[in-house]
């Protein structure tokens, strides 16, 4: 259970919020509150009002990394919240300074609480800001279910369904399976059955490996498990050579890597074009 506040910024009375949060907690304890709030939220993330923002940050940073050269701009600033935040192209080293200044905005329980999401009611959908470029949603798909916070999918995406800016990305859920794309949806179906069976997904360790040649690669580790998942946005295959300190031989656990060999405290992988991988 929870509440998602629209706009919530506009009410700037602090007072107001903390009493809502009273009231709120009084009657469930454990109700989630997340706030429509599109830029930095730091005056409303201190414990005493907000549990969350809606992470138009990380969904800011994504869309371009994740999309290449498949962004279409034009769509990404039908939404004003977008306007001058989101870069035609961002390099993964410039990606990757990006996710670490976000994962040091808030203290780390507000972090890993955010309502981290690539699109809403309220943007273009992700599928047609990357000219239906499945690959794209997918890499995004992949990061977003291995990355500290709460993954938030926005109906219909899971099928395949595009649409522009509002009234566009609004469109009704299409009944018919037969128009459903199945690829996009066993995909994320593993996805997250990836993210429910390894713990240190959802709640362990953040490191980052790799930030270089169009591969942005991180760690994530609990209570003895250590995976790594590694994107290679690029149109060719990449090899990286990262820190591993797990004492197991890693195997992997999603998409296709090649390669793999462990050299004492390093893991070295391949990791093929546009796609994404997790070992562990």
């Amino acid at each position: 259970d929870g509440w998602r506040l629209v706009v919530a910024a506009e009410i700037d009375d602090d007072s107001c919020w903390q009493e809502f949060r009273r009231r709120v907690r009084a009657i469930n304890p454990n109700a989630y509150i997340v706030a429509e709030i599109w830029h930095e939220a730091q005056r409303w993330l201190q414990g005493d009002q907000f549990d969350a923002t809606m992470n138009y940050l990380v969904t800011a940073a994504a869309l371009p990394f994740f999309s290449g050269k498949h962004i279409d701009m034009r769509i990404v600033n039908q939404a004003g919240g977008y306007n001058g935040r989101v870069p035609a192209e961002i390099s993964a080293h410039d990606f990757a300074n990006e996710i670490d200044r976000l994962l040091h905005l808030y203290q780390p329980d507000i972090t890993y609480a955010q309502l981290n999401l690539l699109d809403s009611h309220d943007t273009p959908r992700f599928l047609s800001c990357a000219r239906g470029d499945t690959d794209s949603l997918k890499l995004a798909w992949l990061f977003m279910l291995t990355f500290p916070g709460a993954p938030c999918i926005y109906y219909g995406d899971e099928v395949g369904v595009d649409g522009e800016h509002d009234p566009y990305c609004r469109k009704s859920f299409p009944w018919d399976e037969a128009g459903w794309n199945r690829d996009l949806l066993d995909y994320l179906k593993s996805a997250i059955s990836l993210r429910k069976s390894y713990p240190s997904l959802r709640r362990g360790t953040f490191s980052r490996l790799w930030s270089a040649d169009g591969v942005y690669a991180f760690g994530r580790a609990h209570e003895g498990e250590s995976l790594v998942a590694a994107f290679n946005v690029s149109e060719e295959p990449r090899t990286i050579e990262v820190q591993y300190e797990a004492k197991k031989q890693p195997k992997p656990l999603f998409g296709q890597p090649s390669d793999v060999t462990r050299i004492e405290n390093r893991l070295r992988v391949t990791v093929p074009a546009r796609s994404g991988v997790v070992l562990g």
